[in-house]
């Protein structure tokens, strides 16, 4: 399915539950938000984000603390962390982070190309990695948008009230 697709999706379910969301991409490079951005009406549910790819756009775009400055970027307590950051920051219902090595070599920390980790956080909080064994940078990057938003509509359905 194509990401406009699954962000027409996620929209629905967002617009539906009057709920706003706030998102952190690093290796998507801003797919995620693009494809929510796409959809008519998204001034009703995204409220922004940022692509934080350094630890200086940590500091500076999230006012991360030191700890999570410091906190090894790819990976689940990294992304658990940005995505609580940003929706406080945003107060918004639910934020997503997503956070990887797109390729097409390892990222600074040593994963290997196609390595991603998503989080969600609002009514409930996850996280997940996810490994494509790709080093296709422009097709991971579309995988990982991919996953994001898949997680991001499953878990909008599994929090359904009613």
């Amino acid at each position: 399915m194509e990401l406009t697709a699954m962000a027409a999706n996620v929209a629905a379910l967002l617009k539906e539950r009057k709920c706003r969301i706030s998102v952190v991409e690093s290796s998507a490079g801003g797919l995620i938000s693009a494809s929510l951005l796409s959809i008519p009406g998204a001034s009703g549910y995204f409220v922004g984000g940022g692509i934080i790819y350094t630890r200086d756009a940590r500091r500076a775009l999230l006012g991360a603390n030191e700890e999570v400055s410091m906190m090894r970027g790819s990976c689940e307590e990294y992304a658990l962390a940005a995505a609580k950051i940003i929706k406080e920051k945003l107060k918004t219902d639910w934020a997503l982070c997503e956070t990887g090595a797109s390729g097409p070599s390892k990222n600074s920390y040593g994963d290997d190309a196609g390595h991603c980790c998503i989080a969600i956080t609002g009514p409930i909080e996850l996280a997940i990695t996810i490994e494509t064994k790709s080093e296709q940078r422009e097709q991971n990057m579309w995988h990982f948008a991919s996953a994001a938003l898949d997680l991001l509509e499953a878990t909008l359905r599994e929090t359904e009230v009613g």
